[in-house]
């Protein structure tokens, strides 16, 4: 038996478990999913410095409509939770009959969603550069890449919710290991259909490679067909493998029914809600950033992708906390769920500490490696410069989110989030843009970052959205 499968029996079972083996488990579930998110913003790298090779106009179309398809995956991702959080909470309760049942619902209901995203995606594709301000130059582009992405919003969507149900029942290392197959998917893909067919030197031959030569188009179709080819062995592993949830067990009904459609629906609605708003509030940020020009566009998107290397931790840590509330709160342990919760926000704010230290002195050869556009590296250098400093705070609001949203209590943190975004960060960045640029948009989300880092321990502390949850 794993040790981290044994130390989840310990919940399960009621057992006692000491500090050293809360922390223990802590630390074995979040380095998979910290892998897998590494993974992830290793890919969003990849793109932006293939893509950065064809000149700013290619990386400012991408750039335009990221905050857009970040709309659409974040309500892929919120659908999701729904589901895997209540399947959490079956399996802590050893109640894994009553999980594959929710599983099967769960693949249709948000597979029917996710074509319901693709209609509306492809409707608004062809207006939505112009809607935010793109000049001609880059608008088509920006347009084909986004009407790309949304054609592959199915295959995310079960991308999203097989990684959830695994680690729901606690199997962190498949999601991790996959993922990183997506990110060299990616790469070898772009690496063919970016760039044209040419001769490259390597181990002191000229060898001919051929390539489609689309260009951001290329890039689209990649991370693409990366997904699709996830997605399959996900759901696969899933449905035939996993000893909790492979639904070779017994047979059962795929028809969505109503109770668990409501237990999904309280738990993310309001997630989708506030994500709707947040993203949002990040095109508003776009519309705001695009009057400063094309370099202002590409370094602006560049270090919200670089970020992710300090970020990205932090959600790791964040899913491996949901599962341990989400299964702590299953099995009725009131004092083990607190603990966890307190366990996983403060490593979350020690790692990313850490990393924005890493991410401020490592900020030119970050720039410099995803773009060799001088005006865009020193843009794309300050932001990340500033961002450095609310690291720790951000970690503080990313990990206690993953823990209430654990503990199915959704509604407060989702107000919380958005309210923060929209009163704070954009009416700051509105202020301060045309005063200093790109740097006010930047200075605006360091202190609203800080400020949500606050409240969301101020709750955490607090203790309410444990009463309700048990």
């Amino acid at each position: 038996m794993k040790r981290s499968t044994y130390l989840l029996s310990l919940i399960q079972n009621g057992q006692t478990m000491t500090f050293m083996q809360q922390l223990h488990l802590a630390v074995l579930l979040s380095v998979p999913a910290i892998i897998a998110q590494f993974s992830s913003i290793i890919m969003q790298y990849i793109d932006a410095s293939m893509v950065g090779s064809l000149g700013a106009n290619a990386s400012a179309s991408i750039g335009l409509v990221v905050s857009s398809t970040w709309l659409f995956w974040g309500i892929c991702t919120t659908v999701a939770a729904g589901f895997s959080v209540h399947v959490a909470h079956l399996i802590g309760a050893k109640d894994r009959i009553g999980a594959r049942t929710v599983l099967r619902q769960a693949i249709v209901s948000t597979l029917l969603f996710s074509f319901v995203l693709v209609v509306i995606g492809a409707l608004v594709s062809q207006k939505l550069p112009y809607w935010l301000g793109a000049d001609a130059s880059i608008a088509e582009d920006a347009s084909k890449y986004f009407l790309i992405f949304i054609l592959s919003l199915p295959a995310l969507q079960l991308n999203f919710l097989a990684s959830g149900m695994l680690r729901s029942s606690g199997n962190m290392h498949i999601p991790s290991i996959l993922n990183v197959i997506m990110t060299v998917l990616d790469v070898i893909f772009n690496f063919f259909l970016i760039f044209p067919s040419r001769e490259i030197h390597l181990l002191g031959a000229d060898i001919f490679v051929s390539g489609a030569g689309l260009g951001v188009v290329g890039a689209a179709l990649g991370t693409a067909i990366s997904y699709f080819v996830t997605a399959i062995l996900l759901l696969l592993y899933l449905i035939t493998k996993d000893k909790n949830l492979r639904l070779t067990q017994e047979n059962g009904s795929f028809v969505p029914k109503k109770a668990v459609l409501k237990k999904a629906l309280k738990i993310s609605l309001p997630m989708t809600m506030e994500h709707i708003v947040i993203m949002g509030a990040q095109i508003m940020s776009t519309v705001i950033v695009a009057p400063l020009g094309i370099a202002a566009i590409a370094a602006n998107s560049f270090a919200i992708t670089a970020e992710g290397l300090c970020y990205m931790p932090g959600y790791g840590i964040a899913e491996a906390a949901t599962t341990l509330v989400g299964q702590s709160i299953g099995a009725g342990r009131k004092e083990l769920t607190k603990r966890f919760a307190h366990i996983t926000v403060f490593m979350g704010m020690a790692v990313m500490t850490v990393m924005g230290a890493i991410m401020y002195f490592a900020a030119p050869l970050i720039m410099g490696f995803m773009t060799s556009v001088p005006e865009v590296v020193s843009l794309g250098v300050m932001a990340l410069q500033i961002e450095a400093f609310a690291e720790p705070m951000f970690a503080a609001s990313i990990v206690a989110y993953g823990v209430f949203v654990g503990a199915g209590d959704t509604f407060i943190p989702s107000i919380m989030n958005f309210s923060s975004m929209w009163a704070i960060r954009l009416t700051l960045a509105a202020l301060l843009a045309p005063v200093l640029g790109l740097k006010g948009v930047w200075i605006a989300m360091c202190i609203e970052l800080c400020f949500r880092g606050a409240i969301f321990l101020f709750r955490l502390f607090k203790g309410k959205w444990l009463n309700k949850s048990l």
